[in-house]
C-alpha cells in the first residue's frame, strides 16, 4: 500500500485530540475486564456509544484537551503518509472521502463530509461519552469517526489479525460506510433491537464491509483533487489479504470463540468471519455500490 509521495494531505478532515480525553472518568466502559466484555458482545467496528448502550450520558467536551498538533504539524504529503501511521489514516480518510464524493455526484447527489477524530483513552461524542475499549466507531449525531490509534495494535495483539496498513484501512473505510448509510437513512436499521447473523444490526455491519470494499475497488483510480492523481497509488494482492484477515478477525464467531470458548449465533450484531469476508470482497470485485444491498 503506497501513496503518491507529491499529493498534499487534507489535514482538515481529522481533528487529532490525542492526549485529551473525557475529564473524570465519565465513560462508563473501561479497559481490563470491562473491555473484555465489550469484546464478547462483539461492539467494535459500530455506531455510536449511545446506540450501544455505553454512553454516561454526559457529553460535553473535555475542558483542556488540547490536542498535540500531531497531523496539522506533520501530515503535509503522501509522503508523509508512507512514513508515519497517523498521517497514513489522513491519507485514507482523504482517500475514501474523495471517493465517495466522485460517487455521490456521479449520480447527481451531494455527499456530505465526516471528520474523524483521534483521541487518546476516552473521548466526549454526539452520542455520549466512550472510551478505546468500544474500538472504532461512527456517530450519526455528530457525524463523525472516532479512533484511538492504539486499537491498530490491539487489532493484532488480541484479535490475532496480521496487521498492516491496510488492515487499518479497512477499519476506517468501514467507518465511512457508516457515514454513508446515516446519509442514505440506512444505519438506523441496526437499531431495532434484533441480534443474529440474519438481523438488521448484522446486515448494516456487512454493507458498511461492502462500501469498505468499493471504495477499495476505486481507490488506485480515484484521482486526488491535488495532483490529478490518485492518492492511493498502489495496492497489492498482500495487502488485499491484509484487509480480509482484519474483517475475518473481528467477526462475531472468531471474538466469541476467543473469549467465551463457544459460539453463539444468536447474538450476532456484526456477523461471521465468513460474511464480513464475503460482502468486503464484494464491494472490492464489484465496485459497485448496488451489489451492497445485504438487506435483500
Amino acid at each position: 500500500m503506497r501513496f503518491d509521495d507529491d499529493a498534499e494531505l487534507d489535514t482538515s478532515e481529522v481533528q487529532d485530540e490525542r492526549g485529551g480525553g473525557v475529564p473524570g472518568g465519565a465513560a462508563t466502559v473501561g479497559g481490563g475486564i470491562v473491555g473484555i466484555i465489550a469484546l464478547l458482545i462483539g461492539l467494535y467496528f459500530g455506531v455510536g456509544p449511545e446506540q450501544l448502550g455505553l454512553s454516561s450520558g454526559g457529553s460535553t467536551p473535555a475542558s483542556g484537551s488540547s490536542a498535540t498538533d500531531g497531523v496539522q504539524q506533520n501530515c503535509r504529503s503522501g509522503r508523509d503518509a508512507n512514513t508515519r501511521e497517523d498521517c497514513r489514516i489522513v491519507a485514507v480518510v482523504n482517500s475514501v472521502q474523495t471517493f465517495w464524493r466522485a460517487e455521490y455526484q456521479r449520480r447527481g447527489e451531494r455527499y456530505t463530509d465526516a471528520d474523524t477524530k483521534f483521541f487518546t483513552d476516552r473521548v466526549s461524542t454526539g452520542c455520549g461519552a466512550a472510551t478505546s475499549a468500544v474500538g472504532p466507531f461512527y456517530c450519526p449525531a455528530d457525524r463523525m469517526a472516532y479512533l484511538d490509534l492504539g486499537f491498530f495494535q490491539e487489532l493484532k495483539t488480541t484479535f490475532g489479525a496480521s496487521g498492516g496498513p491496510f488492515a487499518q484501512a479497512y477499519v476506517v473505510a468501514h467507518e465511512y460506510g457508516h457515514h454513508v448509510q446515516n446519509l442514505k437513512g440506512t444505519l438506523g436499521r441496526a437499531h431495532d433491537g434484533s441480534k443474529g447473523p440474519d438481523s438488521n444490526a448484522v446486515k448494516v455491519e456487512l454493507q458498511a464491509d461492502c462500501y469498505a470494499g468499493v471504495w477499495t475497488h476505486h481507490a488506485t483510480t480515484t484521482p486526488s483533487p491535488s495532483t490529478g492523481k490518485p492518492l492511493l497509488s498502489s495496492l497489492t494482492d498482500e495487502d488485499i489479504q491484509d484487509g480480509l484477515d482484519a474483517a475475518a478477525a473481528v467477526g462475531d464467531d472468531r471474538i466469541q470463540e476467543k473469549f467465551q470458548g463457544k459460539v453463539t449465533p444468536e447474538s450476532w450484531t456484526h456477523g461471521s468471519a465468513a460474511q464480513r469476508q464475503e460482502w468486503f470482497r464484494t464491494g472490492y470485485s464489484t465496485g459497485d455500490v448496488e451489489r451492497c444491498d445485504t438487506f435483500r
